[in-house]
């Protein structure tokens, strides 16, 4: 299976990856605000629909090897925080929700969770990206948090946050057609 993540259409990333854990595990690390701040971000979540999203990031948390901050990613070094609104939540295979835009309207991110013989396919889907920009931010991001949570779920520690997603995003930047 192929880490990647693939463009569907000009607004829409998806990313398939096989994880160390049961459905109901995983589910826990998507929905539960400290396990999600160990690999995405922490916060308060309403897991029904309508409810509430709250996310607080902060980068420098998600691994224990520290590295200087890449000036590209200086706005974000002492945290950033988005909200959202749930719009399916049906635990512990489905959940989606809105996410805050660049372009002043949300996108929406969903994960499917299906089990496996040894652990778990989660499926993320993130939809209605506004710009070519915001898909190689948004694919670099997801790729670079899904490792995290993969290292989480499989005991290990993550490598460092921020040469990581930096390589992801130049990656990207390559993969991702122009329009």
């Amino acid at each position: 299976m192929n880490d990647h993540g693939v463009v569907l259409d000009p607004a829409t990333l998806r990313f398939t990856r096989e994880l160390p854990a049961s459905v109901p595990q995983v589910w826990t690390w998507l929905t539960e605000s400290e396990k999600r701040g160990r690999w995405l971000a922490s916060g308060d979540m309403e897991l029904v629909e309508g409810g509430g999203v709250t996310l607080r990031f902060l980068h420098t948390d998600l691994s224990s090897v520290r590295e200087p901050t890449p000036e590209a990613y200086k706005p974000y070094e002492d945290g950033v925080t988005t909200q959202g609104l749930i719009t399916r939540c049906e635990p512990p295979h489905l959940l989606a929700y809105t996410w805050g835009g660049s372009a002043g309207s949300p996108s929406e991110v969903t994960f499917e969770l299906s089990p496996l013989d040894e652990g778990t396919l989660l499926v993320l889907t993130h939809r209605k990206l506004a710009s070519r920009a915001d898909m190689i931010d948004v694919a670099g991001g997801w790729h670079t948090h899904l490792n995290v949570l993969a290292a989480r779920l499989a005991g290990r520690e993550p490598g460092p946050f921020w040469s990581a997603i930096a390589a992801r995003e130049a990656e990207y930047q390559a993969r991702i057609p122009r329009s």
